[in-house]
């Protein structure tokens, strides 16, 4: 089995962890490492959904219930810390059950398990899920009486479709492809930021 790890660069006399390019699911979580030193503390979970556009009640609940959920499944071998910071080289090890499996055991994207999402459940839009089908696409992922898989699948899929939903009420593949490849928070978080300067220069 292999094991997830970074490369370790030099940047202006800082250490800076880059994830590895194979397990994608280090890329997810690295959005929210904001000082690249290959760990979140619940105060930079905060400051990355802030920056994706959520709000302060989601960031905080959001911050809470990931790093509570995720610091001593990625730090086994190390004493409890009640700051719950969460080792992105072992985010792997977070990994919960009733998933959708497009995520291996190691953090790797498995392509026919992502297509399997929207073929079995894209039933109005071929690439795209109402939040109806969201709900069922969870309720049929479910595992017997995995209530911990159940609710954090649930989080994580009503707050992707809360921030990333269209209009009209539809959850982009693309938006979700984007979210498995760890693309998607950086490209909120540049939208927004120009978004901003446009709003400061109209209103300058």
């Amino acid at each position: 089995m292999n094991t997830p790890s970074f490369n370790c660069v030099t940047e202006n006399g800082e250490k800076k962890f880059i994830p590895s390019n194979e397990f994608v699911l280090q890329k997810h979580a690295a959005f929210f490492d904001r000082n690249h030193d290959g760990v979140v503390y619940p105060w930079e979970t905060f400051k990355g959904f802030r920056a994706i556009g959520s709000g302060i009640p989601l960031s905080s609940l959001a911050a809470l219930f990931i790093n509570i959920g995720l610091s001593g499944k990625t730090r086994p071998e190390k004493c409890p810390n009640l700051l719950f910071p969460i080792e992105i080289r072992n985010i792997h090890r977070g990994k919960h059950g009733s998933d959708t499996g497009a995520y291996d055991s190691e953090g790797r994207f498995v392509p026919s398990k992502f297509e399997e999402i929207f073929k079995k459940h894209a039933l109005t839009h071929s690439n795209a899920l109402t939040s109806e089908e969201v709900s069922l696409l969870l309720k049929s992922n479910r595992q017997p009486k995995d209530y911990k898989g159940w609710l954090a699948a649930w989080t994580e899929w009503k707050i992707l479709y809360i921030l990333c939903k269209e209009k009209n009420g539809l959850l982009r593949k693309d938006t979700v492809r984007a979210v498995y490849d760890g693309s998607l928070f950086e490209r909120m978080e540049k939208e927004r930021l120009s978004a901003k300067k446009i709003d400061s220069v109209s209103f300058a």
